[in-house]
C-alpha cells in the first residue's frame, strides 16, 4: 500500500510532470519583457557573468527591479550558449597584448604578485575605501619589494588623495619594515592589523583581489610594468564607475544621482578593459 501510495502521488500521470508547475510568462514582469533582448546580449558579450550580476548590471543601467530569478528563467528558454564559449579566445587575449576622493576614516592595503608573458615577477599593491568598496589606487613594482620600494608604491597609488586616519593591512612580513611604519607615523595614518591567519578577517581587500585575477589577470597578458598598470587603471576605472557590487546593493562605489526612467529601446554597449567587458549605457 506504500509504494501504490507513492506511485499514485509521482507517477507521470495524464502527461504532467511530477513536482510542482514551472513558471507561466505571467510572473516574468512587462519591464522585464522589454529587456528581455538586452539580457540576453549581455550574455553573449560576457558569458563569465552569472545571473545576479546580470539582473544587478540590468537594474543599475536602466533603472529596473529585476530579480536574478527572472533573468534565469529568461536565459533558460532564450539563450543557448556556443559550445567552448567561455570567455574570449586565445586570438582575443593576445589583441589584449599587443599594445601592451577616499574616506578619511579607514583604508585597506595589500599585496600580491603576479607574472609576465616573460615569466618576471611583478607586485601590485591595491588601496581600496573600506565603506564605498573603491579602489583608490594601484601601483607596480617589477622584481623584488624591499621596504623603499613599499613606501613608493603606497605614495604612487594614493597620490593626489587625502592620507586616511586608519588603514587596515595584514600580517605580512613586507608591512613589518621599521621604514613603512616609520612612514605612517609621518604621515599620522595608524595601523590596523587583522587577525594572523585568518583571512576573513581582511575580506574586502581579499576579495578584491580575487576579482582582479578571475576578471583581468586571468584572461590577458602583459610585457612590463608600464603595461600591466595602465591595464590595471582602466580596470579600476569599470570597477569604480560600471561594476555593480552585491555588497553596496547591487550599486557603483561612485554614488550615482538617485533613481532614473530611461527608454529600454534607446541604449548602446560600452567596452571596458579593451573589450573584456561589455555593458549596455543609455544613450
Amino acid at each position: 500500500m506504500k509504494k501504490r501510495k507513492y506511485r499514485l502521488l509521482y507517477s507521470n500521470r495524464g502527461g504532467r510532470k511530477p513536482g510542482p508547475k514551472g513558471p507561466t510568462k505571467k510572473v516574468i514582469p512587462d519591464k522585464a519583457g522589454q529587456a528581455l533582448r538586452a539580457i540576453v546580449e549581455m550574455k553573449k558579450r560576457n558569458p563569465r557573468y552569472g545571473c545576479p550580476r546580470i539582473a544587478q548590471q540590468v537594474n543599475l543601467a536602466f533603472g529596473l527591479d529585476i530579480d536574478k530569478d527572472v533573468i534565469r528563467r529568461i536565459l533558460a528558454v532564450h539563450y543557448k550558449p556556443e559550445p567552448g564559449n567561455s570567455g574570449p579566445s586565445w586570438l582575443t587575449t593576445l589583441g589584449h597584448a599587443k599594445d601592451s576622493l577616499w574616506s578619511r576614516d579607514a583604508g585597506t592595503i595589500d599585496l600580491f604578485r603576479t607574472e609576465s608573458i616573460t615569466m618576471k615577477t611583478h607586485w601590485i599593491m591595491v588601496v581600496m575605501d573600506q565603506y564605498t568598496r573603491r579602489i583608490i589606487g594601484l601601483s607596480v613594482y617589477a622584481g623584488n619589494v624591499d621596504s623603499p620600494a613599499i613606501c613608493r608604491m603606497f605614495s604612487h597609488a594614493t597620490s593626489g588623495q587625502d592620507w586616511p586616519e586608519r588603514i587596515s593591512s595584514d600580517n605580512d612580513p613586507l608591512f613589518q619594515y621599521h621604514r613603512w611604519k616609520a612612514n605612517l607615523c609621518v604621515l599620522d595614518t595608524e595601523e590596523i592589523k587583522s587577525v594572523p591567519h585568518v583571512p576573513m578577517s581582511h575580506p574586502f581587500v581579499e576579495r578584491l583581489i580575487g576579482s582582479i585575477r578571475r576578471e583581468l589577470l586571468d584572461h590577458t597578458l602583459f610585457w612590463t610594468a608600464t603595461d600591466l598598470e595602465n591595464k590595471l587603471c582602466e580596470y579600476q576605472y569599470y570597477y569604480n564607475e560600471s561594476r555593480t557590487h552585491s555588497g553596496r546593493g547591487g550599486s557603483t562605489p561612485k554614488e550615482t544621482a538617485g533613481s532614473k526612467s530611461v527608454d529600454i529601446n534607446q541604449y548602446h554597449w560600452k567596452k571596458h578593459c579593451r573589450g573584456l567587458f561589455q555593458l549596455p549605457m543609455v544613450a
